[in-house]
């Protein structure tokens, strides 16, 4: 039988039949009851989320390249028993999908934005600007090279801001990494024009955004530098692995270099037809032929995986684009972009909270932007520190004088407080993005 307790403290007792007539009295059993049937209107219907893009196409190609290589008995990209050239058909492969001249594979993304870094020749008293969500990486290379991190806002795009990106400019600035996050690209054509007025090189972080291009040019091939990822979450993916590319051929010497151990192979020579830089002190990020097979079997395929994105994506904006009220995230090229996800902004974090809400009622995948971090608010951060305590980064006057924290980035934390990310599946079918339309419509009535 229930109970309940009393004002004093004492438990009383009710009969069932009390229990029931006081709650229709109020009308409890009516909202429970249609909470109740709400509820179980979607116990049954299967879930919808996005998995991980490239193992959905994986193949029997992958494994007889990856078999190549064990009858080859020569995994290092160089030299062997056998004769080892996935590596290098990859590089070869991927510089002419994109359309640069000088491709260099190496270990990760991370490893590549370091080889990139170092073939702009950033190093201490240079300051660096790039957006101040993004992925550890963009932050990690700047600091490994002695030089000082500089935070500047994202927009409604997600992406750097060209207007704050400008703001952060002082004549130590030596370089700027616009980040294509979230299969979106940056706005361009802003941020070159604005490098170019205050001598500033570009570096393109294009890891999640792999297949992506900007008024028809590849991303990673607009700046001065490029680089890709192939870690499990990018577009295609060997695990780990990532690449540089670059029409520069004293920056593709630096950072070749810098990959294997600061000496240079006669791959890369070949490609830029004469050396033009002593040797230094560098380190191994060589990729292997494990990793070169399988990208190599992966590349022909990242057309079809970011068209059948963008054939999904397509679908549920063509659902959703024209509801009253309802904001989505700005896309400086939309034909460039990949079509990772879709992102509705809110009018706050509560709203946005209860936009996520009703979507994971309605058993459809949503939730707050993720796959980077706000770093100027992360606690090694603000707290400077580096590999060493003496580290360069940091120690200068100008290292001292920085400030990172909340108020080095209160528009980026305003925007990331506000927006839903709804990835799209490119596997998903007509039946599961009309699901997603659907949710996403009742979700926006919910919080309107």
């Amino acid at each position: 039988m229930p109970t309940t307790q009393s004002a004093k403290g004492k438990k009383s007792s009710t009969n069932r039949r009390q229990f029931l007539a006081a709650s229709l009295s109020t009308g409890a059993i009516t909202v429970i009851g249609a909470a109740f049937k709400d509820r179980m209107a979607y116990a049954d219907v299967p879930y919808i989320r996005a998995d991980f893009i490239s193992p959905q196409y994986y193949d029997g190609s992958e494994g007889e390249a990856l078999l190549d290589v064990l009858k080859e008995k020569s995994p290092f990209r160089y030299y062997g028993p056998g004769n080892p050239v996935k590596v290098k058909n990859f590089e070869s492969a991927l510089g002419e999908y994109i359309g640069a001249k000088y491709p260099l594979c190496v270990t990760s993304g991370t490893a590549a934005l370091d080889c990139a870094v170092t073939g702009l020749e950033i190093g201490p008293g240079d300051e660096v600007i790039m957006p101040a969500y993004t992925w550890w990486s963009d932050y990690t290379c700047v600091v490994q090279a002695g030089a000082l991190p500089v935070f500047a806002d994202i927009d409604e795009s997600l992406t750097l801001d060209p207007l704050d990106f400008e703001r952060r400019i002082t004549p130590r600035t030596k370089a700027v990494i616009p980040v294509h996050l979230l299969g979106g690209p940056c706005d361009m054509d802003p941020i070159l024009e604005i490098a170019k007025k205050h001598g500033i090189q570009v570096l393109e972080d294009a890891a999640q955004c792999v297949g992506g291009s900007y008024k028809g040019k590849k991303l990673g091939n607009i700046g001065d530098v490029g680089i890709y990822s192939f870690q499990f979450h990018k577009m295609i993916s060997s695990g780990e692995g990532g690449a540089l590319v670059t029409n520069n051929p004293i920056v593709y010497e630096r950072a070749s270099r810098f990959h294997d151990m600061g000496v240079q192979q006669r791959v890369f020579i070949d490609r830029i037809q004469e050396s033009r830089v002593s040797d230094f002190a560098g380190e191994n990020f060589r990729m292997s032929e494990f990793t070169g097979a399988v990208l190599g079997a992966q590349l022909p395929k990242l057309d079809a995986m970011v068209s059948d994105l963008r054939r999904n994506f397509n679908y549920v904006l063509d659902g959703i684009k024209n509801t009253p009220g309802l904001t989505l995230r700005k896309r400086p090229d939309p034909e460039g972009d990949i079509g990772y996800g879709i992102f509705v902004q809110c009018a706050n974090k509560e709203a946005r909270d209860r936009f996520i809400a009703e979507m994971g009622r309605q058993r459809v995948g949503a939730g707050r932007i993720s796959g980077s971090v706000l770093l100027p608010i992360a606690e090694s951060i603000m707290n400077k520190r580096a590999r060493h305590p003496q580290w360069p980064s940091f120690n200068t006057p100008q290292g001292k004088a920085i400030e990172y924290g909340p108020d080095s980035c209160r528009q980026t934390l305003r925007i990331y407080d506000q927006f839903v990310q709804i990835r799209i599946g490119p596997k998903f079918t007509n039946e599961m993005n009309d699901r997603m339309i659907d949710a996403i419509l009742k979700s926006h009535a919910t919080v309107a």
